[in-house]
């Protein structure tokens, strides 16, 4: 009797042992997915690439692959400067970085809030006309030349202007008028913020800013614009 019990009290500490074993060479995983892998992104711009309240971080949902992947390329070849976007991105292939840009291309959230307007309603006036008319005696076109009607951008590599901070957008403009942001040739958009003022970026910025997001906000459809010029993205 005595040797059953042993026996027992043996062969429970013997399953009591291989479990735990089993649990510690058996860790749970996060899982394998481009959620998951994206999540570095989220800090700054989102867990769904929404944005955040920080003026200078951008909303990255539903813009278009095709210009998601230019900019990814464009930070990680040095064509746009952001320390902490060329360091995550230096060694990234294309291949990756185009399923980065895939991903945040499907994601829909919400939108944040439209701003309130920090200019003089002559300021905003003067940005609803260059958005939506353009200068023609400039040779400015109009924002929705080239962004939509709705300003939701083009497919497949043209972004939309909606659901960003007016800074933001000030600061993008004034990036491509002094050439520290760049795109291969040709550039339109540094052609066009050449000819824009410092008033101009300010109008155009404040104004995008206070539109909110269509209840559609796709795209438009590639071939459905003719465009002003020809521009690296979207050759005319």
């Amino acid at each position: 009797m005595r040797k059953s019990w042993r026996w027992f009290l043996a062969v429970g500490l013997a399953c009591t042992s291989l479990a735990a074993g089993a649990q510690q060479a058996a860790p749970e995983r996060a899982p394998d997915t481009m959620a998951a892998r994206v999540l570095a992104c989220a800090a700054c711009h989102g867990k769904s690439g929404e944005g955040t309240d920080n003026d200078y971080f951008p909303r990255l949902a539903g813009k278009p692959a095709g210009y998601l992947y230019n900019q990814l390329l464009a930070f990680r070849d040095g064509r746009r400067q952001y320390p902490p976007m060329n360091y995550l991105l230096a060694y990234m292939p294309e291949a990756y970085l185009q399923q980065i840009a895939d991903y945040f291309a499907s994601q829909h959230p919400p939108a944040h809030p439209p701003e309130k307007p920090t200019v003089d309603a002559q300021t905003l006036a003067l940005g609803q006309q260059l958005v939506t008319h353009g200068d023609p005696a400039r040779k400015v076109p109009a924002c929705v030349a080239c962004h939509g009607a709705s300003l939701t951008g083009l497919e497949p590599a043209i972004p939309g202007l909606l659901g960003l901070h007016s800074n933001y957008i000030s600061a993008q403009l004034g990036a491509s008028r002094y050439g520290t942001r760049r795109t291969a040739e040709p550039d339109c958009m540094h052609a066009i913020t050449s000819r824009l003022g410092d008033r101009d970026i300010t109008a155009v910025a404040a104004w995008l800013a206070t539109v909110p997001l269509p209840a559609d906000p796709a795209p438009a459809a590639k071939g459905s614009l003719k465009l002003p010029l020809a521009c690296s993205s979207e050759p005319n």
